[in-house]
C-alpha cells in the first residue's frame, strides 16, 4: 500500500468481477464488497428507487449478506459512487476509439497517455457536428443566406 494512503474499506465493482469467490476474498480481507450481481437499469422505477430494504438473512453466506447491503438506501448510495469514478471517460474513450493498449515500454507509456488524455481534451473542447450529420460522418453544411 503506498504511504499515506489508508487501507481499502469497501469494494465498488461491476457485475463483470461478481463471483461468489471475489466476494468471500474481500470478506477475508476485511474489505466490504458492493459488486452488481447482475446488470442493472439506468432508470428504475421510482418505487423501487425508495423502497425500504427487505429484512436481513439470518446467517448469510458472504454473496447473501452483500446482495442484502446492495438493497438497503446505504448500499445503493456507496454503490453509486461508482459514477464518479475515471470508469466512463475511460469507457468514452474507447468509443471514440482512442487506443487503451499502450505500445510502448513501460517508462515510455507515461508519454503516450498524455497524448490520449490530451486528444480526449481537445475533442471535448471542439463543437459537435448535429446529430444527423455526426450519424452520417458528414462535414457541417456551410450557411447560406435564402435567394444567393
Amino acid at each position: 500500500m503506498p504511504e499515506g494512503l489508508d487501507d481499502p474499506e469497501t469494494l465498488l465493482a461491476d457485475t463483470g468481477y461478481f463471483s461468489a469467490a471475489n466476494v468471500e476474498a474481500c470478506e477475508k480481507a476485511g474489505i466490504e464488497p458492493l459488486i452488481a450481481m447482475g446488470r442493472q437499469p439506468h432508470h428504475p422505477p421510482l418505487t423501487e428507487r425508495f423502497e425500504t430494504a427487505p429484512p436481513a438473512p439470518e446467517n448469510p453466506t458472504p454473496v447473501e449478506a452483500m446482495a442484502h447491503r446492495l438493497k438497503t438506501p446505504e448500499g445503493r448510495k456507496v454503490y453509486a459512487l461508482r459514477k464518479q469514478t475515471p470508469e466512463p471517460v475511460l469507457a468514452s474513450s474507447n468509443r471514440a476509439r482512442i487506443p487503451s493498449i499502450f505500445v510502448a515500454r513501460l517508462d515510455k507509456v507515461r508519454g503516450e497517455w498524455n497524448l490520449v488524455t490530451m486528444a480526449w481534451n481537445m475533442k471535448r473542447m471542439l463543437p459537435s457536428p448535429p446529430p444527423d450529420e455526426a450519424v452520417r460522418g458528414l462535414a457541417p453544411r456551410k450557411q447560406t443566406v435564402a435567394g444567393q
